[in-house]
């Protein structure tokens, strides 16, 4: 979402007639992020986010991209791709794949109350079952098969103490993926990247409306448990600290569960997938402080973030148990 390849005004403006948007107003970049280029653009028939793609193929795109069509017409408010004259959704400018999806209402809420928490682990567990039933399949690319082929590419850039930490960590988890209880676990699409910034409410504080999750473009076919651990790593923890905050993952967890129980590999795998979720975002953030690309407003993460959140979690594991009293679901 920080600008990599420019796009003039007159460019923008031809595509969005392409797809019957109407005139173009007003183009500006999106500064956040760091995969693709983003530009908020108005016409006069409404708001709208264009994207190009500078790491998806055109190849990879369809998964993404028709996820998010499935789920809209499932009901679940996400961006809708707008389609040209022959139907297709995956478009081309500047030479790279693109989008154009409707911009959603509201805003993100950067300091979530246990009732923002309870939006959203409601709506989550909403968008994993409406998900089941989506036909393409595409693994997890940030998923074990990365860690083990980026770790060693960061190894260099840590102190000994935090190469012995990544390392152990990385065992870990292959250890995890190899045992019976974490095959398992219930899969199908996840959003793999729902944090704060990814998702939209409107409305008062006290009683917000989730208007839609949105950024799908590190989605995949993985463990739904995955999804709900990278949400609390985010959404649920002091972020001074990586420290757990016991109200707000009590309100996510208990609205997930009533939409759709956890199994009792979930519950058993819970704190092991919470450090797999901290560990996911400490490697990519090492390696997109280490190893930047260019970009016009690149801004990357800070890497010792989810360092911190990776220790709390070892040392301060989150059980199911502490925060669920309902059913224990039998299969997925």
């Amino acid at each position: 979402m920080a600008v990599f390849t420019e796009v003039s005004f007159d460019e923008a403006g031809a595509l969005l007639q392409a797809l019957n948007l109407g005139q173009l107003q007003d183009l500006r970049g999106i500064q956040s992020g760091i995969e693709n280029t983003n530009y908020f653009v108005t016409t006069d028939q409404g708001a709208y986010v264009l994207t190009l793609f500078e790491r998806l193929s055109f190849e990879q795109l369809p998964f993404y991209l028709r996820l998010m069509k499935h789920l809209a017409l499932k009901g679940i408010p996400v961006p809708d791709p707008a389609a040209d004259r022959d139907g297709d959704i995956l478009h081309t400018l500047k030479g790279k794949p693109a989008a154009v999806v409707n911009r959603l209402r509201g805003k993100s809420e950067l300091s979530p109350t246990p009732a923002h928490c309870a939006a959203v682990g409601d709506m989550l567990a909403r968008m994993h079952l409406a998900g089941r039933d989506y036909d393409r399949q595409q693994p997890n690319l940030r998923g074990l098969a990365w860690w083990n082929e980026t770790v060693p590419v960061v190894l260099p850039h840590l102190t000994p103490e935090q190469a012995t930490l990544i390392r152990s960590e990385l065992a870990y988890q292959n250890h995890v993926a190899a045992q019976p209880v974490y095959g398992a676990l219930p899969r199908g699409p996840i959003h793999a990247d729902l944090f704060r910034d990814n998702v939209m409410f409107d409305g008062p504080a006290e009683a917000p409306e989730l208007t839609g999750f949105f950024d799908f473009y590190f989605a995949g076919v993985d463990s739904w448990l995955f999804d709900v651990a990278v949400c609390l790593n985010d959404w649920c923890i002091d972020l001074a600290t990586g420290e757990t905050d016991a109200e707000r993952t009590a309100a996510f967890l208990q609205a997930y569960a009533a939409v759709r129980p956890f199994s009792a590999a979930e519950r058993e795998l819970m704190p092991a997938m919470l450090r797999a979720g901290a560990l996911r975002f400490w490697t990519s953030r090492l390696w997109d402080f280490h190893l930047p690309r260019e970009a016009s407003m690149l801004q990357p993460h800070d890497p010792a973030h989810f360092e911190r959140v990776l220790r709390q979690r070892i040392e301060q594991p989150v059980h199911a148990a502490d925060f669920l009293t309902g059913p224990v679901l039998q299969a997925a």
